[in-house]
């Protein structure tokens, strides 16, 4: 599709967080002439999330500090914004989206970036309960930083021994929190990582004053004033001034499901991003889309999956034929540790964990499905984090014997299988 072809067309993003963003200047990048008109309900300019859990909670730095463009960069772009603003339906049969206020906008394109929003268990009593709080958006990191802020006691709970349950707890402790943090799982991690992984970072945060329990299922908060007492199946009780609720998310995929879109634990898209509509993409967490390098559906909560994807559509929109095939990537940030993850580990049957001679903390887990390297974690250490993403990604056989060898020099000639 040429740029004189655009001109007078209309791309409609819904959502304006990593995914939205990167694919509004993506598709200018690709010479998208048309109007690009951006709808989220948030009405704050656009901002990185993954500080949210992390150094802005325990900061006083406003939003300037956090967004993913400057304003201006909207302007210079001719990208327009519309904050603050629910979309409620969209019609295909016409190519439009209707708003909440009724109003009604055309579109040629439309792109679905409509992430997901936090689980919130149905827990008797949470209706009720004090100073409990999500941890998903910008408010709710200021909520929290404010309650935080205003209460006595300091005694928080956090719910959910996932990355961000970890995180938030993390960065309450730095503040001087009083900090209990409860896993339903009989470890913290147990969906995503290795026992040896998830008792790494039990000891760090025990070590930091956490107190974690795990087998801990929620069954009731009875609350009074301020004060909450959180009470498990197994009748122990916790008491809280504060609670964050960390126990994973949802996929706002109901847009989808009511316009009639193939929806399969998040909106199905083909490898340029395409949903079951030839005019409607969709991209980032919300979607539901095939890795070539794991040969499957896979759905993906990452900020580098909804970049990637991003740049797909904008392509795809633009008349290119690209394919995505990424190898995922996240990290984490606790304290003073940095956990950079490359690959997905689910299938694994063993891990070798590698550990630098004098290094003190710094050391990766290796996720192998007999002798193919699935997933590298790497606890302060880039080299592993980058070696394992060239070894996936080449599809290379390691020496295991070298690899666990400390002695053996962290070099890509000296871990890899000689091919006879």
């Amino acid at each position: 599709m040429s740029e004189s072809q655009t001109i007078n067309q209309v791309c409609i993003i819904i959502g304006a967080s990593h995914a939205g963003v990167n694919c509004a200047f993506a598709l200018r990048k690709e010479g998208w002439e048309g109007q690009i008109l951006v709808y989220d309900a948030d009405p704050q300019l656009p901002y990185h999330r993954p500080p949210l859990s992390k150094g802005y909670l325990v900061s006083n730095e406003g939003f300037e500090r956090n967004l993913l463009m400057p304003p201006e960069a909207y302007d210079r772009q001719r990208i327009i914004l519309k904050l603050g603003t629910r979309v409620k339906s969209i019609n295909r049969t016409i190519k439009s989206i209707t708003l909440e206020d009724h109003s009604i906008q055309k579109y040629d394109k439309l792109i679905l970036a409509t992430g997901a929003r936090p689980f919130i268990p149905a827990i008797p009593g949470i209706d009720q309960a004090n100073n409990l709080f999500p941890m998903r958006t910008a408010q709710d990191a200021l909520d929290i930083r404010n309650t935080f802020e205003r209460i006595k006691t300091k005694r928080v709970l956090v719910i959910g021994g996932g990355y961000i349950g970890l995180e938030t707890a993390a960065s309450l402790r730095k503040l001087g929190a009083e900090v209990t943090l409860l896993e339903r799982e009989n470890r913290l991690l147990a969906r995503v990582t290795a026992p040896e992984m998830s008792e790494y970072f039990r000891q760090l945060h025990t070590e930091k004053g956490v107190q974690i329990f795990t087998n801990k299922n929620v069954t009731a908060i009875q609350s009074k004033g301020e004060y909450n007492k959180v009470i498990c199946d197994d009748q122990s009780i916790f008491k809280a001034d504060m609670i964050v609720i960390g126990v994973g998310i949802r996929v706002n995929k109901a847009l989808a499901e009511e316009a009639g879109l193939t929806v399969e634990n998040g909106i199905k898209v083909d490898a340029s991003a395409r949903t079951s509509d030839q005019d409607i993409f969709a991209i980032g967490d919300c979607t539901y889309h095939f890795n070539p390098h794991y040969n499957c559906f896979l759905r993906l909560e990452s900020v580098q999956n909804a970049v990637d994807q991003a740049k797909v559509a904008a392509a795809a929109i633009s008349g290119k034929n690209p394919v995505y095939n990424t190898i995922p990537w996240f990290w984490s940030d606790q304290y003073d540790v940095k956990l950079q993850m490359v690959g997905l580990s689910n299938g694994y049957n063993q891990t070798i964990i590698r550990k630098e001679e004098g290094e003190g903390n710094r050391f990766s887990v290796w996720y192998f499905k007999d002798h193919t390297l699935l997933a590298v974690d790497a606890i302060n250490n880039p080299k592993a984090y980058v070696l394992g993403t060239k070894f996936i990604k080449n599809q290379q056989k390691i020496d295991k014997s070298k690899l666990v060898d400390s002695s053996v020099a962290f070099k890509p000639q000296n871990l890899l299988v000689l091919q006879g």
